[in-house]
């Protein structure tokens, strides 16, 4: 389910806003101003680390999705290198420092639960640290090609549905 984005005040002036159409589409207008408010989307990465034919997922501490298992993965800072957000979000979550070895995928997922509108893959490498859940996630597991658990997000049930099937 897609989570509807808000707008009440111009965020110039603070004058309530009224819904126009602006631009191609129905958009937050401010009557006094002419602010329009544009949404931007909310861009996330998913981290893929292949190792001994095993793929690593971290089993998610927190909604959404909780106690249901998932790629490393996480949102983009504004102003932050999505490779970059990828090893921070990798570091955070399963203690290992890793390099980005390539983009795999972006995924365009508004609707997925997540919150994500946009989700971009990297396949990476480990370089350094140990293994062990932290930040959102409470379980940190290397898993083979069977005995996959349920998995959330569309990003990685697809990344993880690729590898199975051998095309990755």
């Amino acid at each position: 389910m897609s989570q509807e984005r808000i707008a009440n005040f111009c965020p110039l002036c603070g004058t309530a806003l009224e819904r126009r159409q602006r631009t191609g589409a129905i958009r937050p207008v401010c009557p006094k101003c002419d602010h329009t408010v544009y949404f931007d989307p909310k861009v996330a990465v998913v981290v893929v680390i292949f190792q001994d034919e095993k793929i690593l997922m971290i089993r998610r501490a927190q909604d959404p999705k909780k106690g249901f298992w998932a790629l490393p993965a996480g949102f983009v800072d504004a102003r932050e290198d999505p490779q970059a957000a990828a090893q921070r979000e990798a570091l955070e979550e399963t203690g290992l420092n890793v390099q980005i070895d390539r983009l795999m995928d972006v995924f365009y997922t508004p609707d997925d639960g997540g919150m994500a509108d946009i989700v971009i893959a990297y396949a990476a490498s480990i370089i350094g640290g140990t293994l062990h859940a932290d930040d959102d996630a409470d379980a940190a597991e290397w898993f083979g090609k069977t005995g996959i658990p349920e998995v959330a997000f569309l990003p990685s049930q697809r990344i993880i549905g690729r590898w199975i099937a051998g095309e990755i």
